[in-house]
C-alpha cells in the first residue's frame, strides 16, 4: 500500500513517544519510538521539533525517504496537554509542522480510552506516574479534570504514593508517627539501615529523585503483608480512582447506563487484589452499571483509533489496528 490517505497516530508520554503512520484501512505502514514529551520542561517548540524527529523515522519506515510527511489526518495524544489553552497551544505548533489540514490533540489519557473501547464512548481512569482521568462520548462530548498536582485536586499515582509512604515512615521513626513496617522496607529497598539513611541519600541525590518511583511496588507489598498503614493508602488510591470515575461518568450523563471504566498505567495494569477489589466493590455502590477492564495494549493503538475515527474509515480498519496489537 502507498502513503495515499496516510494517518498519524501519536501517543507522547512523559517517559517516550510512539507514533505509528496507519493506512487509511488500519494497516501499519510504520511506526518509531522516542523520549518523552515534556514542554513544561523544555518549552512548546523544543518539544515539538524533538516530536518531528520520531514523526520523521515512522515516515521513512513506512516508505516515505525522500518525502515530505503528509497525512489526511493527524491524532496526537499528549502528555501535558492538560488544559484548554495547552491543547490549543500544541496543535498550534503541530499545524506549523504542515503535516496536514486536519490535526486533532488530546490529552494522553483519551488514548488509552480509546484503546479500551469499540467506540469513543465512556471513561478512563489512568494512574501510572500520575493519575487522571477522561471520559467521552460519540457525539464529542467529554469530561475531564486539570490534573496538575496538588493545586487541581489531585492526589495518588505512582509518585504520589512513594510520597505518601515516605512520610508515613519518616514519622514512624522518629515518633510523630504510628508504628508501619514502611519504616523498615523503604530503606531496605535501597540497602539502606534507615529512614533518616534514606532521607539523607534522598536529600543530597546519592539516590536520584526519580528512582522514588520504585518505592511504590514496595508499598503495594507492604500492603499484602498486612501493614495497616500501607494498607490504608492502597485503599485511599482506590477510592480515588473510584470518585475519579464516578464524576465522569455523572458529567457524561452516563451513571445511569452499562458503561465501561476504563482503567491503565503501570499502578492499574499490575492488578494488585486488594486495590482491585476496593475499586470493584465501591464502583458496584457508586455505579453499579458499570463495567471496567484493564487495557494493557499500547496507548499508541488508541490515538491510531482517534485517527481512524476522524477519517470515518470503516469498522474492519479498527479490527485490523487491534489485530495489528493484541
Amino acid at each position: 500500500m502507498g502513503l495515499t490517505g496516510a494517518l498519524l497516530a501519536i501517543d507522547a508520554g512523559n517517559s517516550k513517544t510512539d507514533v505509528a503512520v496507519l493506512g487509511p484501512d488500519g494497516t501499519v505502514l510504520g511506526t518509531a519510538r522516542g523520549g518523552g514529551f515534556q514542554p513544561p520542561v523544555v518549552g512548546v517548540r523544543t518539544a515539538v521539533d524533538a516530536l518531528a524527529k520520531i514523526v520523521g523515522r515512522a515516515w521513512e519506515t513506512a516508505g516515505g525517504a525522500g518525502l515530505e510527511p503528509a497525512f489526511a489526518q493527524v491524532a496526537a495524544c499528549l502528555a501535558n496537554a492538560d488544559l484548554p489553552v495547552e491543547e490549543r497551544e500544541l496543535k498550534a505548533a503541530l499545524d506549523e509542522r504542515g503535516w496536514s489540514s486536519s490535526v486533532a490533540v488530546f490529552n494522553d489519557t483519551f488514548a488509552l480510552l480509546r484503546a479500551g473501547v469499540d467506540e469513543p464512548r465512556g471513561v478512563a481512569v489512568v494512574c501510572g506516574a500520575g493519575i487522571n482521568c477522561v471520559g467521552m462520548t460519540p457525539d464529542g462530548r467529554t469530561a475531564r479534570f486539570p490534573a496538575i498536582g496538588k493545586i487541581s485536586g489531585d492526589w495518588g499515582g505512582g509518585g504520589g504514593l512513594a510520597d505518601e509512604a515516605l512520610w508515613f515512615a519518616a514519622r514512624a521513626e522518629d515518633g510523630r508517627g504510628g508504628p508501619t513496617e514502611l519504616a523498615r522496607a523503604l530503606p531496605a529497598h535501597f540497602g539502606l539501615p534507615s529512614m533518616y539513611a534514606l532521607i539523607e541519600a534522598l536529600h543530597l541525590g546519592r539516590i536520584p529523585p526519580e528512582r522514588k518511583h520504585e518505592l511504590t511496588p514496595v508499598l503495594f507489598r507492604t500492603s499484602a503483608e498486612g501493614d495497616p498503614v500501607a494498607r490504608s493508602l492502597v485503599d485511599r488510591l482506590a477510592d480515588e480512582v473510584v470518585a475519579l470515575a464516578t464524576v465522569a461518568l455523572g458529567r457524561l450523563g452516563l451513571l445511569a447506563e452499562a458503561a465501561p471504566v476504563v482503567l491503565g498505567g503501570s499502578v492499574l495494569a499490575a492488578r494488585h487484589p486488594r486495590l482491585d477489589a476496593r475499586i470493584a466493590e465501591l464502583l458496584a455502590t457508586r455505579a453499579p452499571k458499570a463495567r471496567t477492564l484493564v487495557v494493557t495494549a499500547p496507548p499508541v493503538l488508541g490515538a491510531g483509533l482517534l485517527a481512524l475515527d476522524a477519517a470515518s474509515a470503516p469498522p474492519e480498519a479498527a479490527r485490523r489496528l487491534r489485530g495489528h496489537y493484541a
